[in-house]
C-alpha cells in the first residue's frame, strides 16, 4: 500500500512500491509473461501463500499487476501479468539488477540461480 502523500522524492515512492523482500521477485517472474497463482508460488521459493496474496493485491491496486480471469467451461482460471505501468517498472530495475550480478554477486552468477551465501 503506498503512502502517496508524504513522498520526499521519486526514489522514495518507487522504493514504497516495490518494498518488501518479495515483490522485485514477483515481477522479475512476470516479466516471462502471465503466470497462475500456483506458477508464481512455485517461480519465487519460500514465499508464503499469504504473503504472496497481500503483495499481488497491493500491486494490483497500484496499477502495477493486472489480475486477469478467464472461464473454461464452469472453471475459472486466474492470470497475473504486468501491466504497461509494471513493464515500465522492470525495465527501471533492470539497471539496479544487473548492479547486484557485478559487485554483488560475481561474474560466475547466471540469471535465475541463486547465488551461495
Amino acid at each position: 500500500m503506498t503512502r502517496r502523500d508524504t513522498y520526499v522524492c521519486g526514489i522514495d515512492a518507487a522504493i514504497d512500491v516495490v518494498g518488501g523482500k518479495w515483490k522485485v521477485l514477483i515481477l522479475w517472474a512476470l516479466d516471462e509473461g502471465p503466470l497462475r497463482f500456483g506458477e508464481l508460488r512455485r517461480g519465487i521459493p519460500g514465499v508464503t501463500e499469504k504473503v504472496l496474496t497481500t503483495h499481488l493485491r497491493e500491486l494490483e491496486n497500484d496499477g502495477i499487476v493486472s489480475r486477469d480471469e478467464a472461464f473454461e467451461g464452469a472453471v475459472r482460471r486466474v492470470a497475473y501479468t504486468l501491466t504497461p505501468l509494471g513493464v515500465s517498472l522492470n525495465e527501471a530495475l533492470a539497471p539496479l539488477g544487473d548492479w547486484g550480478r557485478k559487485h554483488l554477486l560475481g561474474a560466475h552468477h547466471e540469471p535465475g540461480e541463486v547465488s551461495p551465501r
